[in-house]
């Protein structure tokens, strides 16, 4: 009697096919996300924000938005590094998630006030908007991904499972003592320092954190509507004269 072929099982999606290759793609897929945020998003971070400072002090924010403008500019700095460090030095569950979620949300509101209140007192060309939005997708990136690695506790947070809110450092693939100390010291040289050093100058030079009054013309152009909606007559052009000749 001739037998059957056996059928051959059928894999399910979601679910891999077992063997070493994928066990030892499974088990370094956290540790290439680490790589990546402290390879890929730290830098850009970091990079975007110094390079932020540099045009904030270039600008003459002392004179023109005053400590104010710096002390949102430090908010936001507090807002996209410590779901970021949380991630890279806590077991990431859904508090890590939580915070990495409610740190892009407010951060995106946050760099609009700061818009907002800067483009009227001083100017913000188109490199400081490029950089701005660099700024502003970097907390972004960075829960996406922390949501990728860690899909269980994000689906719970949703009601598909138990999420887990306690705060406990990482046992699984931690960081080394020398990658810490060469992270908070590159958080510290690259990020702490220059808006510290911003605020530093903004408050002698006007010591208050009240709105500075805005220049009678904005300092940054942009299309503006008069309040009754007419279209503003276009503004003639000067052309120069021709020498009168001898």
């Amino acid at each position: 009697m001739a037998t059957l072929p056996r059928p051959r099982p059928r894999i399910s999606a979601g679910k891999l096919p077992h063997g070493p290759g994928d066990a030892r793609r499974i088990a370094g897929i956290e540790q290439a996300g680490q790589r990546v945020v402290i390879g890929g998003v730290m830098p850009l971070w970091l990079g975007a924000g110094l390079a932020d400072w540099y045009i904030h002090r270039r600008t003459r924010i002392q004179d023109t938005a005053g400590s104010r403008e710096s002390l949102i500019h430090a908010l936001m700095f507090a807002e996209t590094g410590i779901p970021v460090l949380l991630g890279l030095f806590c077991e990431v569950n859904a508090s890590v998630l939580l915070s990495a979620y409610a740190a892009a949300g407010v951060h995106g509101v946050t760099a609009y006030w700061d818009q907002v209140y800067a483009q009227p007192r001083r100017r913000v060309d188109p490199l400081e908007q490029h950089v701005h939005s660099l700024l502003e997708v970097s907390p972004v990136m960075a829960a996406f991904l922390l949501t990728a690695l860690h899909w269980d506790q994000a689906r719970a947070l949703t009601g598909q499972g138990r999420p887990d809110f306690g705060v406990r450092l990482k046992r699984r693939n931690p960081l080394s003592a020398s990658a810490r100390v060469r992270l908070l010291a590159a958080v510290t040289v690259f990020g702490i320092l220059p808006y510290a050093e911003e605020l530093w100058r903004c408050w002698p030079a006007k010591p208050t954190i009240q709105p500075l009054p805005q220049p009678a013309v904005p300092a940054t152009e942009t299309l503006r509507i008069p309040p009754d909606g007419d279209t503003p007559p276009p503004q003639p052009h000067h052309v120069p004269s021709a020498p009168e000749s001898p």
